[in-house]
């Protein structure tokens, strides 16, 4: 977005400063030294979004899925936030922000087929929050009608 502050760190430059992993007690994959584990949960700016359809019984319903978030940033273009902790998020985007848990692994995977970035935890300038409180409970109008 124009005028945020560069991330304090992107997902590669995590990999640098991850300690490397325990010895292995079984057969179980480990993540390679300094990567993080592919598991590891996140916290995903993502709201909710439905669309008219067709339900088991053949009448009209709402068909709900999710959409993350991406966001504008100026040295990487299309990014994808992701947030260690929902504290993070909220800090960074507001206390009405809607988000979904992820894996940071499968996160990646999947964005970066559209040649999206994951920035994790990033520095955000403050300012106007992208979800409000009256947002949240305008779509929560719109979804029940």
């Amino acid at each position: 977005m124009p005028g945020q502050d560069p991330p304090r760190s992107q997902l590669l430059d995590l990999v640098a400063a991850a300690p490397p992993p325990g010895p292995a007690a079984d057969e179980r994959a480990r993540p390679r030294p300094g990567v993080p584990a592919y598991h590891t949960p996140v916290c995903v700016p993502a709201h909710p979004r439905s669309v008219a359809g067709t339900g088991a019984n053949g009448r009209p319903a709402r068909v709900p899925f999710i959409v993350l978030e991406l966001f504008g940033h100026p040295a990487h273009g299309t990014v994808a936030f992701a947030f260690s902790t929902p504290r993070k998020l909220t800090e960074a985007l507001g206390e009405a922000q809607p988000w979904v848990a992820a894996s940071l692994g499968p996160l990646a995977e999947n964005v970066a087929e559209q040649g999206v970035p994951v920035l994790l935890d990033p520095a955000i300038t403050p300012g106007e929050p992208h979800w409000r409180p009256r947002d949240v409970a305008a779509y929560a109008r719109e979804v029940r009608r």
